[in-house]
């Protein structure tokens, strides 16, 4: 059997859940015994999303090979067993580049360079690029934005001379598209989803499958209606309702609608029935857990749901390993600033400090590192949260009060955080951090070895700054353990306190390796001793 293609767009506005639902279908066919790859097609013409601010993109997801790819990725990656690289998101600024390259260097024969065919065509290579390297049976691609938009139109004309290519029994298009509940009229709207089916079809894209996304269900009358003005067969007219309690129910929703059986059947696949037990007992734990926990995230993107997603996925997923439900609260680093540690973290069963840039709220992250410290709540720190929690300890335990990162403080006199030796020569600020999957040697006798189970781990990392090694003695000499090392020794990647119930942070960033059926140990220890925290609190 050949490999099935499945390309998945947009309609009506963004931020329908595209990426969801292609992620949600990719699980469901892995557990019909398919290979699956999964990919994005970005139209911005940034080359990707590194050095975009969170408040335009929300998060950046870095995979092994180190590519700062779209947070879509990211769902990819947890919904499935997708080992995914740079090949698998691809923006329009990266196909501008690869094209304008090749014509400096002479490759098109002195020919005019055109969208069609030669813009069209970079697209079409990525996607059999993708097909040759996974050797998938069904690659799915999510093509961004919404139809219409002047910059995806390339790359929906790729997909219509692609699938016309490889025929109508190796290709089909899923549209998710947007039924609105209007309150005033009480009811719901077909009329913006046959707009957006008679865009696409303009193009020359008919879908053979509709996901409708709303608030309310769809009754047998506006699915028939759908169907016949939109030209798709009423079984393929599929409701995509807002889920009750989780995302990870979007698979079982998608079951129920038959969405795999109709995949299946188009394409002409004989497999047996997705059985999806494992993912029902994920779900039975998040909506009726043993236990219930509170943990803060103190950030400084906190207004902005995407912008820690991985973080917030992964705190679930700990939450799920420990059969323990998860209530997050987002906290504004500057709200400590303003009203102190004790009256906005008093309560918590865990504190967690995220990844970020940039100095806005620094001292309150601070301050929530020395109250975790000191009045033993469990504190996870990713990243920035692991250099928060150097300086607060340099500050508060070593005495050494003006110590700070040169990151936020160019003249300190003790810039126990500094730039790594490598990025002094940097100039350019795209894909120049340290990226990707590295080794990290774990410590016999550390909580971080008791959590891992293992020696030598690989985690991902996105960053400029470490702990200054002209520092090491001092800390060692006051109880800080540095738990986690390059094999090389020369960098420190985790840290923790000996004597608190919970106190360890990490210089990469393990949000990016969890999945619900695969919570990352750091996560499901920090969960567990959070728990326990509780716990004890209530006695």
């Amino acid at each position: 059997m050949g490999t099935k293609y499945i390309f998945v767009t947009g309609g009506v506005v963004s931020s329908l859940g595209k990426g969801l639902t292609a992620a949600s279908l990719g699980t469901l066919l892995e557990n019909r015994g398919l290979k699956v790859a999964l990919q994005k097609f970005d139209p911005y013409l940034n080359v990707d999303p590194g050095t975009m601010s969170p408040y335009q993109h929300g998060e950046v997801y870095v995979l092994d090979d180190g590519a700062e790819t779209d947070l879509d990725l990211g769902h990819y990656e947890r919904f499935t067993n997708c080992q995914l690289s740079r090949l698998n998101n691809l923006t329009s600024g990266q196909v501008y580049q690869t094209v304008l390259n090749n014509e400096r260097e002479g490759k098109y024969l002195g020919k005019t360079v055109q969208v069609i065919p030669h813009v069209t065509q970079e697209i079409q290579n990525r996607i059999e690029l993708l097909a040759e390297y996974t050797k998938a049976d069904v690659i799915i691609t999510e093509i961004g934005g919404t139809t219409g938009d002047i910059e995806g139109l390339p790359f929906l004309e790729a997909i219509r001379e692609f699938a016309l290519e490889v025929g109508p029994h190796n290709a089909m298009f899923v549209h998710v598209t947007f039924v609105p509940f209007i309150k005033a009229a009480g009811e719901l709207k077909t009329k913006p989803t046959q707009q957006s089916v008679a865009k696409l079809r303009e193009i020359g894209i008919a879908p053979q499958i509709l996901v409708c996304r709303c608030e309310r269900p769809l009754d047998k009358d506006l699915r028939r209606k759908i169907s016949m003005f939109c030209n798709v067969p009423f079984e393929a007219v599929v409701e995509e309702k807002d889920v009750d309690h989780s995302i990870y129910e979007v698979p079982l929703m998608l079951q129920r609608e038959c969405v795999d059986e109709l995949v299946c059947r188009q394409l002409h696949l004989d497999t047996p029935p997705s059985n999806m037990a494992h993912w029902q007992e994920i779900i039975r734990k998040i909506i009726a857990p043993q236990h219930r926990v509170r943990i803060g995230v103190v950030g400084k993107y906190i207004e902005l749901q995407d912008a820690y997603k991985s973080v917030y996925e992964a705190i679930g997923h700990g939450g799920v390993a420990n059969d323990c439900g998860v209530e997050i609260q987002k906290i504004d680093a500057e709200e400590i600033e303003r009203h102190g540690a004790e009256m906005v973290l008093k309560g918590l069963g865990g504190i967690l400090v995220p990844g970020g840039f940039g100095e806005r709220g620094i001292e309150g992250k601070i301050q929530a590192a020395q109250y975790a410290r000191e009045t033993k709540v469990p504190y996870l720190g990713l990243c920035l949260g692991m250099q928060i929690a150097t300086i607060e300890f340099a500050r508060n335990v070593l005495k050494l009060k003006q110590a700070h990162s040169t990151e936020f403080n160019s003249t300190t006199p003790h810039p126990v955080i500094a730039l790594l030796d490598e990025q002094t020569r940097v100039t350019k600020k795209g894909g120049t951090m340290r990226l990707g999957a590295q080794p990290c040697q774990v410590q016999v006798g550390t909580l971080a070895a008791q959590l891992y189970g293992a020696f030598v781990v690989k985690e991902r990392h996105r960053h400029r700054f470490e702990f200054n090694n002209a520092y090491r003695e001092r800390f060692l000499q006051a109880g800080f353990v540095f738990s986690g090392k390059t094999p090389d020794g020369k960098l420190m990647e985790m840290i923790e306190l000996p004597g608190h119930p919970f106190y360890l942070a990490s210089q990469f960033h393990p949000e990016f390796q969890s999945k619900p059926h695969q919570p990352h140990p750091l996560f499901r220890g920090f969960i567990a001793a959070a728990i326990e925290q509780s716990r004890s609190r209530r006695l």
